[in-house]
Parts: C-alpha cells; structure tokens; sequence
C-alpha cells in the first residue's frame, strides 16, 4: 500500500497559512508528498523549498486568476496535483488543515484495512475548526463537520467547486462511497492576527467573485461573534505549538444583543433540534458513508 500527500499553495506567507505544519504533521503517514505550488507575489516556494525530507516533491503550477467565479480554479488546481501522486491513496491535505499526531496510527489502519475493498472510495474526517483564537472552536450547522480528505488513486475520483468536497466524475457526477478514517482535520483557516486575517479574507473574495472592497476586507477586518463558539478543551498537533504559545492577540466571544441576527438564531435553533432529535437536519454531505 502506498500513501500520496497533496496540497494546493499560493501566496501563502502573506495570508499567514501554516502550511509548513500542515504537511510536517502527515509526513510520517505518507510515501510521498506534491506540493503544487502556484506562481506567488511572495516567498511561498521558497518556504517549502525549506522543508528538508525526501519525500516532498514540489510541482510548479500557473494560475489564471481570471477565472474568479466561485472558487473554481482550487478545484481545477487540486486536480492536476492529484494528477501527480504516485500512491493508492491520496491525501489532500489544505494548507490551512493539520492533521494530530494521535490520529496517523488510525489513520494509516483505515487505509490499509480499506486498500482492497473496491467499493471504498475515499476516507471521511471529523473537523475541528477553530475561530479567532488557538483556544475558541466554531461549533454550529453553518461549520462542516465531516469532509472527504483521502481519495482512491484511478477512480477519476475529482475535487468540485471551490476544492472543498469531491465528486467521483467532478462536477455533476456522483457522491464518493466512502469509510471513516478514524482521524480528525484541526482546521486553522480562521485564527490569524485579525489584520492578516481580513487580507486573506480580501484574497479570497478576489477568487470567488472578482473584486472586494478593501476597507471591509483589508486591515480594518474584525472577527464577527457568531452563534456556537466553545472553548477548545482538546490538545494541539504537536507542528503547532509555536503557532499556539505565539498567539499575540485576544478574542472574547461574547455575544451581545446586536451580534443576534436571524441567521444565528437560526442555527441556535438548529443546536436545539439537534438535541432533541440526535439528528442534524439539513446537513450537505457530498459522499456517502459506508458503515461495513
């Protein structure tokens, strides 16, 4: 059995992703590891040119930032990464998600108890998402929960849309069947100093819709307080730790009267029906799971 890592940059240094750590946290896992690395304005090759193991294989890729509709050029740029990877697995792996170090043991047990089960066709993670701190996680409906990150190499099993889900065919295909994997995706996409986060904010409204407005998006961005957030009682990947103790700025999640819109009353909603029911309706699942 073979493992492939997988992962899409660009500009990476500038929106404060912590890619380094992403791909140093399933290193151990796999036999091999594309980095797609897309033309930057910044030092993103260089930095990955940093990290020193065998395994890494950098691959240089052209983005045609006019295609800024829906965040579709991820999807297209997950797929010719994937095109590279050797492995009968292949793990995507954001660079904003890192994988704990508790977690590669089960991991690499579902791979190898699955690699031969033709009817599997991708490995389904939990997700914790944390939001404006390394110590607050987003709990509500409107976080996902579970998402497809290891795919069955020759299934033409392709990434869609803006490169979060995967259809086997792409878009208008079918739901991949899949297992779980026993691991978890600590998914760190919302905690950066509130500047650098409204600059990656500003980058991104770029790719899904062609334009931003600077002053909402830019250097004056604050986190919105939302229905759902926690305190973080678990333990961080070990890759993350200097991130964690670095942390120089505070986020208080306290609600006032003003941060209750009707979409977090929804959700508060949505957290009771839940409980009641032990069923959280309406949620959007892009695969279907197999439970034997």
């Amino acid at each position: 059995m073979r493992i492939s890592g997988c992962t899409v940059i660009r500009n990476v240094v500038v929106m404060g992703y912590p890619v380094v750590e992403a791909i140093r946290s399933i290193l151990p896992l796999v036999d091999e590891y594309v980095v797609a690395v897309g033309r930057s304005d910044d030092a993103t090759r260089d930095l990955i040119e940093e990290i020193d193991d065998p395994k890494l294989r950098i691959v240089d890729t052209v983005w045609d930032m006019t295609k800024q509709r829906g965040g579709l050029i991820l999807s297209e740029k997950t797929n010719e990464a994937t095109a590279h990877c050797t492995g009968d697995w292949i793990f995507y792996l954001q660079a904003d998600e890192v994988v704990h170090e508790d977690d590669l043991a089960a991991i690499r047990a579902a791979c190898a108890r699955h690699v031969d089960d033709a009817r599997v066709e991708g490995l389904l993670f939990g997700y914790v998402h944390f939001y404006g701190s390394y110590g607050i996680v987003a709990t509500s409906r409107y976080w996902y929960r579970h998402e497809v990150r290891i795919i069955r190499a020759g299934r033409d099993v392709r990434s869609v849309g803006d490169a979060q889900s995967f259809l086997v065919g792409g878009a208008g295909g079918r739901k991949p069947r899949v297992m779980r994997s026993g691991g978890r995706i600590m998914h760190y996409g919302w905690v950066k100093p509130p500047a650098q986060m409204g600059i990656k904010n500003l980058h991104f409204q770029r790719l899904y819709k062609g334009d931003a407005d600077d002053h909402k998006y830019g250097e004056q961005w604050r986190f919105p307080i939302q229905y759902g957030l926690r305190p973080f009682t678990g333990t961080h990947p070990r890759v993350m730790h200097a991130r964690v103790r670095a942390q120089s700025w505070r986020f208080e999640p306290v609600m006032t009267r003003a941060d209750w819109t009707r979409r977090e009353v929804r959700a508060l909603a949505s957290d009771v029906l839940e409980r009641a029911t032990g069923r959280l309706w309406g949620e959007r699942r892009k695969y279907v799971l197999l439970e034997r």
